[in-house]
């Protein structure tokens, strides 16, 4: 079943949305970060959120949606104020890729975290497209729980250029997660 969205809501780092609307479809881009979304299909509310660190990296008591524990946090608690029920929410994973070979795996941490988050908190993962090398842009459906992947085109690089050759046209690959 196709769906087309009249309303696009862009999600960016440290933020997450959520909607009951039918016309009303979420999108992000991601590398190392994770997005998660999540909805109740049968009341037709869902979210996204997207997140750039599994956590904070010093004891803080602020509250920030960048880091992992929190942005999951603040989605599923939006879900249940809009009328999610929690034994039927479900979600899909995104994000996680390691972009630059020289530094560490931030990716990776984010994608064990989301996953393990899911788990302690008993919500299906349904599907997942989480590490890898490149650069992802989710478009997701909150009503419906679809999710659509392009995989952006890039090369791993080492260092900066100091010059930088026009890009080469490469085909991205269009992947739709049901």
């Amino acid at each position: 079943m196709k769906h087309f969205a009249n309303h696009t809501l862009q999600v960016v780092q440290g933020e997450f949305r959520v909607s009951h609307r039918p016309d009303e479809e979420m999108s992000t881009l991601l590398g190392s970060c994770v997005a998660a979304c999540i909805w109740d299909e049968a009341r037709g509310i869902g979210g996204m959120n997207h997140f750039l660190l599994a956590q904070a990296q010093a004891r803080t008591t602020e509250r920030d949606n960048r880091y992992g524990v929190h942005a999951m946090e603040m989605l599923i608690n939006g879900l249940l104020r809009a009328g999610a029920e929690r034994q039927a929410l479900r979600a899909k994973l995104f994000g996680g890729a390691k972009i630059a070979a020289n530094l560490r795996d931030i990716g990776a941490s984010n994608a064990e975290f989301a996953r393990g988050y899911l788990r302690t908190e008993g919500i299906p993962c349904i599907a997942e497209s989480l590490g890898g090398h490149q650069a992802r842009r989710i478009t997701f459906h909150p009503a419906t729980g679809r999710a659509r992947q392009l995989l952006i085109p890039g090369e791993q690089v080492d260092e900066i250029p100091l010059r930088v050759a026009p890009p080469r046209p490469v085909p991205a690959s269009l992947v739709e997660l049901f």
